[in-house]
């Protein structure tokens, strides 16, 4: 089984919070057993506990190994789809119903941090959504329509408030949503392994699981050195399939994020660049991000995986973006893999009776998953009737291996093409 390497990554550096679980080396039985510590398995196995339903977590590497501890650490409101094109996917129905659940997602994101504790660096003064040409700027129009009249707070600054907000000249527009913020993401996902724990949870890291099979109608996961039997299964791996169920794989896309930082910026720096900390990416093709942590650092990212050509395209492009940098000087390089579902949805399938998968951020995993797993503790203990994620069965992606190539060399050559362009 191949490992994606952890690389350089400045959420290992700074997550704090040391875990040092022990590995499974025994024979459990518990109602639910999940299939990965990232955002959705750790809040699903979280709020179980708390409801006194017995749940173990099996992780194959340690606790936020993938997505969940690659992140940028921008805690959306909503979805990459805009409000209409939801209703135009699942009907206005079930497009309002999931509308409404990830809309107040930061709130369940801040609310686990204020009870639990959980030292993750939580700023919550919004993002922007930053807009590039014309294009952008409509992009930005109709999404701002689209949204306060579901009655969200957002709003629509112009050229001005927003390179003001940004502290960048090369942006015509941004659309400010006063409802999402920041994290360090793998030290939030460290604290909810801890809550969950602490509520009387069992996790386990290092305990890849080899096999899942039905055992007296329930379900045996076996690994190396012990098992696990319960009813439910709950496979939270999303884009990091290899760890899971292998058929998950053929449903979705894994695209690669990489990520720099650079070292801490300098007074005069941080008093122009994002002063209020908003998290920020832009309407481009191939989208970017930026952000600071809270030692002020500039953290960057751009879709493919690390490597020079998007280096060397990271520094042009946040010397055109800011200028009034002394210079640019990366101290950490990391990359994730991001699940792209067919209609940019998360999903949750059941595979088999008692089988169920939870994927498809297609980026936005820290929200989503985290009320995903709220959601599927509240389905499991019938609070609640249905999720409000589409629960059915996904195809395998066609043409995956294809399109997973076409996203990788499509976004090296616009970093190559990119690299003497200046952003108008």
């Amino acid at each position: 089984m191949a490992v994606e390497p952890v690389c350089n990554s400045l959420w290992r550096a700074s997550a704090g919070v040391t875990l040092d679980l022990a590995s499974l080396t025994s024979d459990l039985t518990v109602d639910v057993a999940i299939v990965g510590a990232g955002f959705t398995g750790l809040s699903t196995a979280l709020h179980l506990a708390k409801k006194g339903i017995s749940v173990a977590v099996l992780e194959a590497q340690d606790v936020g190994f993938g997505g969940s501890g690659r992140n940028v650490g921008l805690v959306n409101a909503g979805l990459w789809l805009e409000p209409e094109a939801l209703d135009k996917q699942l009907g206005a129905e079930a497009g309002q119903r999931l509308y409404d659940a990830l809309a107040v997602a930061p709130d369940a994101v801040f609310q686990l941090i204020d009870e639990y504790q959980i030292e993750c660096e939580p700023t919550r003064n919004g993002t922007l959504h930053a807009g590039v040409g014309k294009a952008g700027l409509e992009q930005l129009q109709r999404r701002c329509e689209q949204l306060q009249q579901r009655g969200a707070p957002v709003q629509l600054l112009n050229a001005l408030e927003a390179q003001q907000k940004i502290g960048s000249q090369k942006f015509n527009s941004a659309l400010f949503d006063p409802r999402a913020g920041t994290i360090q993401p793998l030290a939030y996902a460290k604290g909810l392994a801890k809550a969950a724990l602490q509520e009387g949870a069992q996790i386990f890291e290092h305990s890849p699981v080899v096999s899942i099979a039905t055992e007296s109608g329930g379900w045996k996961l076996q690994t190396e050195n012990g098992s696990v039997t319960a009813q439910k299964v709950v496979v939270a791996t999303n884009a990091y399939c290899e760890f899971g169920v292998q058929e998950q794989a053929r449903k979705f896309v894994p695209i690669h994020y990489s990520q720099l930082a650079t070292k801490p910026l300098v007074e005069q720096e941080l008093s122009t660049i994002l002063p209020n900390k908003e998290g920020c990416w832009d309407t481009c093709t191939v989208m970017s991000s930026f952000r600071l942590d809270q030692q002020g650092r500039l953290i960057f990212g751009g879709m493919g995986d690390t490597g020079q050509t998007l280096t060397n395209w990271a520094t042009q492009r946040v010397r055109e973006l800011f200028p009034m940098l002394s210079k640019v000087e990366w101290e950490y390089c990391w990359s994730g893999k991001i699940a792209y579902s067919e209609d940019h949805l998360p999903h949750c399938q059941q595979l088999q009776r008692g089988l169920y998968s939870v994927a498809g951020y297609s980026g936005r995993g820290i929200g989503p998953g985290t009320v995903m797993g709220k959601e599927l503790a509240q389905w499991f203990s019938g609070e609640i009737a249905n999720l409000s994620a589409p629960n059915s069965k996904l195809r395998d992606m066609p043409l995956r291996e294809i399109k997973r190539v076409f996203y990788e060399v499509g976004a090296k050559a616009y970093h190559l093409g990119q690299r003497s362009h200046i952003l108008t």
